[in-house]
């Protein structure tokens, strides 16, 4: 006989048009069609599987079934070479079983399902009725699987009824004692509830006494009230008297200190005049010199030329920065984004920032001054991270504050008398500066004593 797995084509392929299935495949033997393919897809070449199956040539033969399997399935109706191949494969894996059922008698002992996933890949004479009889058998198998299966959930329901029957028979009887108890609650609450009745009655009435009582004192309180009045107007009336004496007695003291007066500007002018009397008798000259001539200073007429020149700087000059600079313990204090959209505009905010902190950290090491930097907080979208430049203290103002209120607040933290200078050309924060004291410089001043550094 020969087997299968011989380059012969299989008996059933000549047949495969006269016999055919006239029902889908049942579902268990088609589950067990595509775990033989899959089976035998292993041992196949990329080459000899159908183009729509190379994919998963790769693939174990569980993920094959599992993500291939309609195409496969497909694939082994409709290709004959391709069922030819596997059916090849599959002599070899079980050749018994593959000879029994290309013999026409397959074995008795064996499993329905197997015998016609089998059957329905190698297609021997008369595969369409063991496919159709081992559904058949599949669905019987299936069937007394449920009646059991049935039989037992159904004595498991019986079994679970007797239960609840049982608990719901004590239950009831838990829920008559606990009813009778809360009967017998019940009833001791009505008794507490005419006992709290009857206090609030009594409590009624003694509100009502209290009510008479508070009604009596505020009648008592009113009469005494009025006698207060009564003996408050006559502590005035007495009052307003002694006021009176006092203003008299004042009148009188006042005049008393004319008197006093008088005597001593009489004595003053006796005095006066013999100081005059004196001078004329020693015959003393006017005195040239008074204390104010012995101050240094330069008198009008006696200043030089460059001496004008110096005090009379611009007021955008950078060397009128560099003499307030140059005052002892200065602060200068900048409006930072005043300084920077006046002077580099078109430059991002962080670029801005950076380029004026360096010319500031520069300015502060040249001068010695102590030098604060302040923005608007206003104007960030993040919390900033940047070191402070060395000898340059860097503020934002907080939320709702902005930044000529936070200059304001520096200016006025400072003690009086010591030099603050703030740059700022925005008129309303450099007179409010001025008025507290500070020196306000344009910032056009500073820009030119930065691009000098």
């Amino acid at each position: 006989m020969e087997q299968p797995g011989s380059g012969a084509e299989p008996a059933g392929t000549a047949g495969d048009a006269a016999e055919a299935l006239d029902r889908p495949l049942p579902e268990g033997v088609r589950r067990r069609v595509v775990a033989l393919v899959a089976d035998a897809f292993g041992g196949l070449t990329v080459a000899e599987l159908p183009a729509q199956l190379r994919q998963y040539a790769r693939f174990t033969p569980s993920r094959r079934a599992r993500f291939a399997g309609n195409a496969m399935a497909a694939a082994l109706e409709s290709d004959p070479v391709f069922r030819q191949r596997v059916g090849e494969r599959l002599a070899l894996a079980q050749p018994e079983l593959c000879a029994a059922l290309v013999a026409g008698a397959p074995p008795a002992a064996a499993d329905p399902l197997d015998v016609a996933a089998t059957a329905y890949v190698l297609r021997p004479a008369g595969w369409v009725k063991l496919v159709a009889a081992a559904g058949e058998e599949a669905q019987r198998a299936d069937a007394e699987r449920a009646d059991d299966a049935g039989r037992r959930e159904l004595e498991r329901l019986r079994e679970e009824l007797t239960e609840v029957r049982d608990h719901t028979r004590g239950e009831s009887d838990r829920l008559r004692g606990e009813l009778e108890a809360v009967r017998k609650e019940a009833e001791s609450l009505r008794r507490r509830m005419r006992s709290a009745q009857s206090d609030i009655k009594r409590g009624e009435a003694a509100l009502r006494r209290a009510l008479a009582e508070v009604e009596t004192v505020r009648a008592e309180g009113a009469g005494q009230l009025s006698a207060a009045e009564s003996e408050n107007r006559r502590l005035k009336a007495r009052l307003a008297e002694a006021e009176a004496a006092v203003e008299a007695g004042r009148r009188a003291a006042r005049e008393g200190r004319s008197v006093e007066d008088m005597r001593l500007r009489l004595l003053l002018d006796t005095v006066l005049e013999g100081a005059q009397g004196l001078r004329r008798e020693l015959a003393l000259p006017p005195v040239s010199i008074h204390p104010a001539d012995t101050v240094d200073a330069v008198a009008p007429g006696r200043m030089s030329p460059k001496d004008i020149a110096a005090r009379a700087l611009s007021e955008t000059d950078p060397a009128l920065l560099d003499q307030l600079l140059a005052l002892p313990q200065a602060h200068l204090v900048v409006d930072g984004y005043n300084v920077t959209k006046t002077g580099y505009p078109t430059m991002p905010l962080e670029k801005q920032r950076l380029r004026l902190l360096g010319g500031l950290s520069v300015l502060a090491a040249q001068s010695g001054a102590e030098i604060t930097c302040v923005f608007d907080g206003a104007e960030l979208a993040a919390p900033v991270l940047l070191a402070p430049p060395r000898g340059v203290r860097v503020l934002f103002s907080k939320p709702g504050i902005t930044a000529d209120e936070l200059i304001r607040q520096l200016v006025r933290a400072e003690p009086p008398g010591r030099p603050v200078v703030v740059v700022s050309t925005d008129r309303e924060v450099a007179d409010g500066v001025a008025r507290a004291g500070a020196r306000p410089v344009a910032s056009a001043m500073l820009l030119k004593r930065l691009s000098r550094v």
